[in-house]
């Protein structure tokens, strides 16, 4: 039913290309053709991904993170080199990677910079045992990012994407050299899509980020700096119902769900139940733009 519906779809953009082309279809049919064959692969490959049976159990978490509209919004597309910022467990890249592998472009992971200790170094480890299958995930390309790594790329790349980690460069203090490395590895007219944990513009915001919330403001600051020009912004991952104000910051919430430890005095009001009510955090999905 699914495959149906996309080429109804699809007929009838073709459809309407015809008709704006005011009768002139033989000039114009190869580029409807062309036009319609692209949007057919950007659909059954963005859907095959998000589908996939080796997502099952991390698909349990696309109420709260809705990867297909956020990658839409991010303008991911066929052929495009795409890298991802600190892939952490892959949640994303279990879409990505093999969503380039059909439709063609490349994938490239900044993972942890070594120099910033062991536990990162273990992190990359599992990161790359996780996705070392080619035939499922294409060919990854890996690149340290940290506080003192060098460049990520030389202006090849289409679109960077981060998802829930400008606390992490911030409590690392190179948070401003982050958004100086997306830039150069972009290329000109290259896009930056940036996901994280939202803090209200009326509270004040800690430049190490502690709880894990940063203000939307702080952020297309950081951007500007480097040179971005604000695109737009998505609620599509928003949730009204955090109030960014939890004991242990947003690992109270889940996937975390963070509890007092053994022995550990218990916040007071502290409500297991009711930050398992509340779900997944609150957050902003910023896209800015290399000038070209």
């Amino acid at each position: 039913m699914r495959t149906l519906h996309k080429y109804l779809l699809l007929g009838v953009s073709a459809t309407l290309l015809l008709g704006a082309c005011g009768g002139n279809n033989k000039v114009d049919a190869k580029k409807i053709e062309t036009a319609v064959e692209q949007a057919a692969l950007e659909i059954s490959a963005m859907d095959a991904a998000i589908s996939g049976t080796w997502r099952a159990d991390e698909a349990k978490r696309d109420g709260f993170r809705h990867p297909k509209q956020t990658l839409e919004f991010f303008g991911l597309a066929p052929g495009q080199g795409v890298m991802e910022i600190s892939p952490g467990g892959g949640w994303y890249t279990n879409i990505i990677a093999p969503y380039i592998k059909q439709a063609g472009g490349s994938y490239n992971a900044a993972i942890f910079e070594a120099a910033m200790g062991e536990r990162h170094v273990a992190a990359n480890e599992r990161f790359a045992k996780k996705f070392e299958d080619t035939e499922m995930f294409g060919d990854i390309s890996m690149v340290e990012f940290g506080p003192t790594s060098g460049a990520l790329a030389d202006g090849n790349i289409d679109l960077i994407v981060s998802f829930r980690n400008t606390h992490s460069w911030m409590g690392g203090g190179y948070a401003e050299k982050a958004f100086a490395d997306f830039y150069t590895a972009l290329k000109p007219g290259g896009v930056l899509g940036i996901v994280s944990h939202r803090l209200p513009e009326s509270a004040e915001q800690n430049p190490k980020a502690p709880t894990g919330y940063v203000q939307v403001s702080y952020v297309k600051d950081l951007a500007k700096q480097a040179g971005f020009e604000f695109v737009a912004a998505s609620e599509v991952n928003a949730n009204p119902k955090d109030t960014a104000d939890h004991p242990y910051g947003v690992w109270t919430l889940p996937p975390s769900s963070r509890k007092p430890k053994e022995g550990e005095e218990v916040p007071e009001g502290f409500n297991a139940a009711k930050y398992l009510a509340i779900g997944e955090s609150d957050r902003f999905t910023l896209k800015f733009r290399k000038p070209k």
